[in-house]
């Protein structure tokens, strides 16, 4: 199936490496479902669109390819891989393992002043929803909760999640922003963070687990299997 669309791709900034960039905004619109599952990308062809040339890309992709994201397809590109509604739940339930209790952790022992600085990536979450601005919500949203994870001192742990979430597809996201149920989740970020800055490990892991649920309820990809 061939890609026949211009896709949502933001301009490549300076403090990131053109390769990193990429694969950051390769990775956010596979989730938001930009990249549909079963198409075919050239390298040029999404280089193009980013306005670099197609080494870049080239290598991003075949990152992605580890990560699982996408296949290569011999002298046409890489396919989008499909995912389906179990495949989604499961990671959701690895990841509320993992996250819930950690950020427990981070409300107890974390310091205020490197939570405080998350605030702005909360508010960035915000105004991406309000924008509908799907990749920019994806991308931030990525940032805010693998530096929350962070604090709990575990690179490792930090690691694991971003493959996780690289792996789900959330292709209900402008369905979403159309009942404000996008809009909803996104100020979740800032009460989650209040909960973590009063010291309340129980509330914020109930919190968490509530915003991780949404994945699997309400977030599944069209046609999947059951």
């Amino acid at each position: 199936m061939p890609a026949d669309r211009s896709l949502k791709l933001p301009a490549v900034p300076e403090r990131l490496s053109i390769r990193d960039h990429v694969a950051h905004a390769l990775r956010a619109a596979l989730i938001a479902g930009e990249l549909r599952p079963g198409a075919v990308y050239s390298a040029p062809q999404l280089a193009a669109q980013f306005g670099v040339s197609a080494t870049p890309v080239r290598e991003a992709m075949l990152d992605l390819t580890r990560e699982g994201m996408v296949e290569p397809v011999r002298n046409k590109g890489f396919r989008v891989t499909e995912l389906t509604a179990r495949d989604l739940a499961e990671y959701v339930a690895i990841r509320e393992l993992i996250e819930v209790p950690t950020v427990g952790e981070v409300a107890r022992t974390g310091d205020p002043a490197l939570l405080e600085e998350l605030r702005p990536v909360a508010h960035e979450i915000v105004e991406a929803a309000r924008a509908v601005d799907l990749v920019g919500f994806l991308e931030a949203d990525r940032r805010f909760h693998l530096a929350l994870l962070d604090l709990a001192g575990n690179r490792r742990l930090v690691e694991v999640v971003g493959e996780l979430r690289g792996h789900s597809r959330l292709y209900g996201l402008a369905g979403l922003a159309a009942s404000g149920q996008l809009m909803e989740s996104a100020e979740e970020h800032e009460t989650l963070l209040d909960l973590v800055l009063a010291r309340d490990p129980e509330a914020a892991e109930h919190r968490m687990r509530t915003h991780l649920r949404r994945l699997s309820s309400q977030w599944k990809p069209p046609h999947a299997e059951r």
